[in-house]
């Protein structure tokens, strides 16, 4: 996958050369996203929304190449999987992360997902796991934050270096009603713009879309995966 990838990289490195020289090369934009209304869905299965969300949404994010993009080495890579993580705010109110390992199901995948935030909700220090990944598996992340009592209308993602915002940040709040089966939130997409433009950010939330209605849509019984 990742000649073939960067063989549609080398497309646009004339565009990551300009944005990379930047003092920040990163484009961030926060907007209202529109999704079907699946927490009738999640309470009928048992599972918590965010935990779906977060599934549909790095599910999404593998199927658009142009956020699988990464800088390692000097050189730009393209992964073909991802290790789930997001914040969390512990016990004494601070925040800390969690990480866990990947299922393409979705029960799976909220069972890892509720038993890494019980871990690092439990936890005093900053989860150590982080310091345990190889600089490849440190580029095979996304971080997501969820800012659920907030119906925010833009956001500063921290970066740890300023020109190297290679992994793409998403953050997104409070649910509200939108009528007719459909609900609204906050979301935010932060990601290097040599890498992605908006149209790319658009083609996301149209991707989250689609994974969460092929879930709630599934024949009841059936392997309950996104299409």
């Amino acid at each position: 996958m990742e000649k073939v990838a960067l063989q549609k990289f080398d497309l646009r490195r004339d565009r990551f050369a300009l944005f990379d020289r930047m003092d920040s090369p990163a484009v961030n934009i926060c907007f209202n996203l529109e999704l079907p209304d699946f927490r009738p869905w999640c309470k009928e299965q048992g599972l918590a929304p965010f935990h779906v969300l977060l599934f549909a949404a790095l599910r999404s994010i593998l199927k658009i190449e142009n956020f699988c993009y990464r800088v390692l080495g000097g050189e730009v890579i393209c992964i073909d999987r991802l290790i789930p993580s997001f914040t969390v705010t512990n016990l004494h109110d601070d925040l800390n992360f969690a990480m866990f390992a990947w299922s393409d199901d979705v029960r799976e995948f909220v069972a890892r997902g509720r038993a890494a935030r019980d871990e690092a909700v439990n936890m005093t220090q900053l989860n150590a796991k982080y310091a345990l990944l190889t600089p490849h598996q440190g580029k095979e992340q996304v971080f997501v934050t969820c800012i659920p009592w907030l119906d925010f209308t833009s956001i500063q993602h921290p970066t740890a270096t300023l020109a190297n915002p290679d992994i793409p940040s998403l953050a997104w709040g409070r649910f509200r009603d939108a009528g007719a089966g459909r609900l609204q939130l906050p979301f935010s997409v932060q990601a290097h713009h040599g890498f992605v433009d908006g149209f790319h950010i658009h083609r996301l939330g149209q991707q989250i879309e689609a994974e969460l209605t092929a879930l709630i849509t599934a024949p009841a019984g059936a392997h309950i995966a996104a299409g």
